[in-house]
């Protein structure tokens, strides 16, 4: 059982936000969680550098692993991610679970000039970007040339190589198409609580089944092949009458989107899961997708205070895990 977190910060105090950041993710590990995983977001008040963070963070614990979910993969050069990843892996101790996804940058013609000046036209955001990334980290070449040069080495490969990291890639993906990508190069697949409904029926737990499915038919593994659910859920077992109203609100302001496919890529969300840990788990038993998964990152939701972080973490490690039959690691 993990979390995941946007990690949001005031402009006028960014500091403050990242700290909080990096104390939740201190308290997951205390609390015994197995993962916490950091979302990207660019040119908006929430952590625009997960890797940067997640750096830090291995420095301030030692057992949890630590991931991006997800990394949008077309506002990076795959080769030097791939470098930043396994500096953190090595960092780490072999504890980085990084999650990507493919596509062009969200609202490209806004800022396509700022990331791409020369080459915006040109950019390759399919799957091929995917495959370099993947290649630099499991080992393949980056360079005709390896040896001496007057007082330096060179390597023809990414350094540091951090062995064992490629078999914690993720992808990040909402439809059929993706799931079964993930799968047949071997990656681990995230599952959020977004989806393409693809003319399907919209009954978002059964959608995620079929990408589950998919994705497990599609890899060498098959059923042992790993996948991550990431709901949002919300425990209130101790929280104040105020907090419960809090979270409520934003439950309902967010439920309308639920009930249809949203715009023309037909997006459909899953409803937020708020209510005592034991409601909570009725629901996710219930639930036809989950009952196929054996890991997890719930979503924290992403407005809330410290404090309301720490009431949620704490009733998830306390309440919710053991009530899903998940025990805290030491």
């Amino acid at each position: 059982m993990g979390f995941l977190t946007i990690g949001l910060f005031d402009e006028a105090d960014p500091r403050a936000g990242h700290e909080s950041t990096l104390r939740i993710i201190e308290l997951g590990e205390q609390l015994g969680f197995d993962s916490a995983w950091l979302r990207h977001r660019h040119l908006q008040f929430g952590i625009s550098s997960p890797v940067a963070v997640l750096a830090a963070a291995s420095q301030r614990t030692s057992r949890i692993e630590l991931g991006t979910a997800v990394t949008p993969l077309g506002w990076e050069n795959p080769l030097r991610l791939a470098e930043d990843w396994a500096t953190v892996d090595i960092l780490s101790g072999g504890r980085l679970n990084p999650g990507l996804s493919v596509g062009p940058p969200m609202s490209y013609d806004t800022v396509k000039d700022a990331l791409y000046p020369d080459t915006a036209d040109v950019e390759d955001f399919s799957y091929e970007r995917v495959k370099r990334l993947l290649g630099f980290i499991r080992g393949e070449k980056a360079s005709d040339f390896s040896g001496a040069r007057a007082f330096e080495e060179f390597s023809d490969h990414v350094q540091p190589h951090a062995a064992g990291l490629s078999e914690r890639l993720w992808y990040g993906g909402g439809s059929l198409g993706s799931a079964r990508w993930a799968g047949e190069n071997g990656m681990n697949f995230l599952t959020s609580s977004v989806v393409k409904a693809e003319n399907a029926a919209p009954d978002f737990a059964q959608i995620q089944l079929s990408h589950v499915q998919a994705f497990r038919a599609a890899h060498p593994l098959g059923e042992k092949a790993r996948v991550s659910q990431g709901l949002v859920v919300i425990p209130t077992d101790s929280a104040t009458p105020e907090q419960v109203a809090k979270y409520q609100a934003y439950v309902d302001r967010r439920t309308p989107r639920t009930t249809q496919p949203q715009g023309p890529a037909q997006i459909l969300f899953a409803p937020d899961l708020i209510g005592t840990s034991e409601q909570i788990a009725q629901q996710l038993h219930a639930h036809a997708a989950y009952a196929q998964i054996d890991e997890v990152a719930f979503a924290l939701p992403f407005s809330f205070e410290h404090d309301d972080y720490v009431q949620i973490l704490t009733d998830m490690a306390t309440k919710l895990g053991p009530a899903l039959g998940w025990a805290p690691r030491g």
